[in-house]
């Protein structure tokens, strides 16, 4: 099949890889703008850039791919399938039926659950205990199309951004090349979405991180895990703000002050919430490595008593 694919973050690489390995002709890959990062401020590829020349593939990267260069570059392409998997634009209509067969799209999410743009992030921060991909037929709305085919995973306390992520874009690779064949082949099942069970997952911004000690712990819990490892959860100490990398909760009965520092030791800090405590395990201040409390308190010390903010 002749294949466009649009993508731009790490979760997008694996489908590539998939769609590469499988045999199929990736005519273009299409990508977002390289950004300067680090201290040098370098511009640096995209993850599906950087794997799409390792692959030997042409790589466009336009400031709008719903101008007319861009569409005529991709019509040219003569695409069966244009297989979008994060890619950061949304496309118009010029471009989702230009394709033979479809567009689609690999969604980190169980579809009509977590339209949108972060919805790995929104499923952990809200208290899911399960999410997955869903590989979509794209249409003008947002996420609103039919699903051909989604597959679950159990989102566990263990579990991270980091990991779900991992997980998912892998579901996604392997679940792209069974939707090919089933609409080349004259199987697939478009399964139209519920759109009165729909949620949206709207982008992520720094303030999201900022902790507000008066909630439950569970949810100080999940704000923690679904911000690592950006743009991190983040609290006032003493007026420096300090990123919080990874914590655990203890639920018990507490009339401690929110945001109160209980105890410090080698464990972890203590952090009165109204249903239990938080325990601070890693932590990073301002300029410095994220390290464990054990080892901020190995040349540092924490003060018991203090009100976080």
């Amino acid at each position: 099949m002749n294949i466009v694919y649009m993508g731009t973050p790490e979760f997008a690489v694996p489908t590539l890889e998939y769609l590469y390995n499988a045999g199929h002709n990736i005519k273009l890959v299409i990508t977002q703008k390289d950004k300067p990062k680090g201290r040098g401020k370098k511009l640096q590829n995209t993850p599906v850039k950087a794997k799409a020349l390792e692959l030997g593939l042409e790589v466009y990267q336009p400031e709008s791919v719903n101008d007319t260069e861009s569409i005529d570059k991709i019509k040219n392409c003569e695409p069966d399938f244009i297989i979008v998997a994060a890619y950061g634009q949304i496309l118009k209509k010029d471009i989702l039926y230009m394709p033979k067969y479809h567009c689609l799209n690999v969604h980190a999410s169980l579809l009509p659950k977590y339209r949108g743009a972060a919805p790995i992030n929104w499923a952990i921060i809200n208290g899911e205990v399960e999410t997955g991909i869903a590989i979509m037929k794209m249409e003008e709305g947002l996420d609103t199309g039919d699903v051909i085919l989604s597959k679950s995973i159990k989102i566990n306390d263990e579990d991270d951004y980091v990991t779900i992520h991992d997980k998912l874009a892998t579901i996604g690779g392997e679940l792209i090349i069974q939707a090919i064949n089933k609409i080349v082949e004259g199987n697939a099942n478009f399964i139209p979405q519920d759109d009165s069970k729909s949620s949206y997952a709207p982008m992520i911004f720094k303030d999201t991180g900022h902790i507000d000690w008066g909630k439950s712990g569970r949810e100080i819990f999940n704000l923690v895990r679904g911000l690592k490892p950006w743009p991190v959860a983040y609290t006032k100490y003493k007026g420096e703000t300090v990123k919080i990398h990874k914590v655990e909760y203890i639920g018990d009965d507490n009339n401690g002050t929110y945001g109160q520092i209980k105890k410090v030791n080698k464990n972890g800090i203590y952090v009165n919430v109204k249903d239990g405590y938080i325990i601070i395990k890693e932590l990073q201040f301002p300029g410095k490595k994220v390290l464990t409390v054990s080892q901020y308190l190995a040349g540092n010390s924490i003060d018991e008593g203090v009100i976080l903010e």
